[in-house]
């Protein structure tokens, strides 16, 4: 089950005094491509049911009785749940492992499915929102694990093409989540119907996490039986003793470069936020009746963004140019923000579709991008912690811009809405600009090679 890594030679470990046994070869476990794909299937349950109701807000609203802005919160459930229960599930990460949290994950997802079939009434909203929160708390166990399973699992040449697979499932999510509501649930006006398509949608999603959730039972392993690259065979060989999750929160937050990239990410990923929320309120305002349409944007925009994020993710392994790939994509998603900005109103259809694409494939692509070159300035804290800190800088923003930006488009229409977002992506490109490239986990790699070859 295991195949020797190419650059394979005794364990770097071994050479340098350090752990001394064959249990530090670095070696590759074919099981974890099975690991990243059962993550990859999860995560993107688990998004799909964050952006269900978004995707055809009007619908739900006419349902439930309720306003617009209810429904949004439905939406931004998951990013206010995220915030104050990073620290807590970061912690049990580190001290407990990537197993208990794929189970919890996995078990929560379907939990909070099952939650929402109980709400096929329209007095029943309460319960829909209860069954959001529930997956809203699997969510915590989801969103800071792409960095951890790609470094657990795969080689110092695959490390960001498998963290961008492993966001591309939660994008993928996404893209179904704006595809799936339309078709399965019309905008008819008996309630008795509406209720019966929504059942159908309610317990498809139910018994996949179900599903799915079993897997993660029978499939799931902790880790590889043998480090997979050098960086990750000098983490592993570190007496628990030495590791203090508290102060390893101190140092990433004394690290300015860091600091930087927490701040930025959260820019661009709370303006993908805010966009995927309101999407269906965008583009029904420009184009009435067209919910299907809007819900085919939104696709559009995920699936550019997910080849926007595999292309990165090979980039990245190719060239290890994490600064210069990131700024660039910072920029490209600014130029894509102010395009769809003025050319939303041009009642063409087809051009919202086409500069929607163009937005997705820079604005989505930049997700995995943010993880690895966290990876990379913190080495070798925890991947879950850094990447569980640019979440929770995502979830504040996103929660800021989709509130002001949903407000302003009330009032002002949706582009004074939409140039509040092409302004906060051109304050984030400035600052992207003033982060190191200090790639500590690239010099483990080189440091630890050379060691093996004299």
């Amino acid at each position: 089950m295991v195949l020797q890594e190419p650059a394979g030679a005794p364990s770097p470990l071994t050479a340098a005094g350090g752990v001394g046994d064959a249990a530090a070869e670095v070696q590759l476990s074919r099981l974890r491509w099975a690991v990243l794909l059962l993550f990859s299937s999860y995560s993107l349950c688990n998004a799909f049911q964050w952006i269900q109701y978004g995707s055809i807000n009007n619908v739900f609203t006419r349902f439930y009785g309720v306003s617009a802005f209810a429904i949004d919160w439905l939406s931004m459930s998951y990013m206010l749940i995220y915030i104050p229960l990073l620290f807590p599930v970061a912690w049990l990460l580190d001290k407990r492992g990537l197993r208990l949290i794929a189970l919890a994950g996995s078990a929560l997802n379907a939990m909070g499915a099952w939650v929402k079939l109980g709400s096929l009434k329209p007095h029943l909203f309460p319960v829909t929102v209860l069954g959001q929160v529930i997956c809203g708390l699997a969510q915590v166990f989801i969103l800071g694990m792409p960095s951890r399973i790609a470094s657990v699992w795969f080689g110092s040449q695959e490390v960001s093409t498998a963290c961008s697979i492993a966001v591309f499932g939660n994008q993928l999510g996404i893209a179904v989540g704006f595809l799936v509501p339309p078709v399965l649930i019309p905008n008819v006006e008996d309630v008795e119907k509406l209720a019966y398509h929504i059942s159908i949608m309610f317990f498809m999603t139910a018994g996949v996490a179900s599903a799915l959730f079993i897997l993660v039972i029978i499939v799931f392993k902790e880790k590889p039986p043998n480090p997979p690259s050098r960086a990750q065979a000098l983490i592993q060989s570190r007496p628990a003793a030495e590791y203090s999750y508290v102060q390893s929160i101190l140092r990433l937050l004394r690290n300015a470069n860091f600091l930087l990239l927490m701040v930025t990410y959260g820019l661009n990923v709370g303006c993908f936020y805010a966009l995927s929320t309101l999407l269906n309120r965008m583009v029904i305002h420009h184009y009435p009746g067209e919910e299907v349409n809007a819900g085919r944007i939104g696709l559009t925009i995920i699936l550019s963004g997910m080849a926007g994020a595999l292309i990165s993710g090979i980039w990245l392994d190719k060239t290890k140019t994490y600064k210069q790939t990131t700024l660039v994509v910072y920029i490209m998603s600014l130029v894509g923000m102010i395009v769809y900005t003025f050319t939303l109103s041009l009642d063409h259809l087809w051009v919202v579709f086409v500069t929607a694409g163009l937005l997705g494939f820079f604005m989505t692509g930049y997700l995995p991008l943010g993880f690895e070159f966290a990876a990379e300035l913190t080495y070798p804290e925890s991947e879950g912690t850094s990447s569980g800190l640019l979440n929770v800088s995502a979830q504040i923003f996103g929660i800021a811009l989709t509130i002001s930006q949903g407000q302003i488009m009330d009032r002002f229409g949706t582009k004074a809405g939409n140039l509040l977002l092409c302004s906060v992506l051109f304050l984030g490109t400035i600052m992207t600009a003033f982060i190191k490239a200090d790639l500590r986990r690239q010099q483990a790699n080189l440091e630890n090679e050379q060691t093996v070859l004299n």
